[in-house]
């Protein structure tokens, strides 16, 4: 079986052993649709292995339900532009080749489960690089407040570095009106 991923539909195609097309079709990119692409697929035929596009953007779902289920999944890289001018693109025929890619040996990256120690690391690192960039939006708010603030108080803060002018700021604020 192979999968084109999109945002909002997959594409998927049932190849036999040799290689001949069985069935194409598209299913919603949900829960619901994932469930029934598997059992349109069974119908089919046995599906032990699946090529999926993108499994770690529009296929990252998709990858892990199927992986759930017992299907070995491995990543696709979408054909080469030369390729495709010649055979044309068509997301059909992106699911047949993905299919024809695991079923070559050309498909060998196994899809990544999403969890585990690595998934809790990638979690961290994204969320402290928004901690980062929040706490830097918000000090540079501030300085440009404090540019155009009343000199009774900048006059106080003078030329402060960040760390000192906030707290000052906090401590200000209980004693005199802003």
């Amino acid at each position: 079986m192979g999968v084109d991923t999109h945002r909002d539909a997959h594409v998927a195609a049932v190849l036999s052993l040799t290689g001949a097309v069985l069935a194409t079709d598209e299913f919603p990119a949900t829960a619901a649709g994932y469930r029934d692409l598997l059992k349109w697929a069974r119908k089919s035929e046995t599906v032990g292995r699946a090529g999926v596009e993108g499994t770690g953007s529009y296929g990252a779902s998709l990858s892990r339900y199927l992986l759930a289920q017992g299907v070995d999944v491995f990543d696709v890289n979408r054909m080469d532009r030369a390729d495709r001018r010649r055979h044309g693109k068509s997301d059909p025929l992106d699911a047949q080749n993905a299919a024809r890619a695991v079923l070559s040996g050309r498909a060998s990256a196994r899809a990544k489960t999403g969890d585990g120690p690595v998934q809790i690391a990638r979690m961290y690192k994204l969320t402290k690089a928004s901690a980062v960039k929040a706490r830097t939006t918000a000090i540079n708010q501030l300085k440009a407040v404090l540019v155009t603030a009343d000199p009774r108080f900048t006059g106080r803060i003078g030329r402060t570095g960040e760390c000192r002018t906030l707290p000052y700021l906090c401590a200000v604020r209980g004693r005199e009106q802003l």
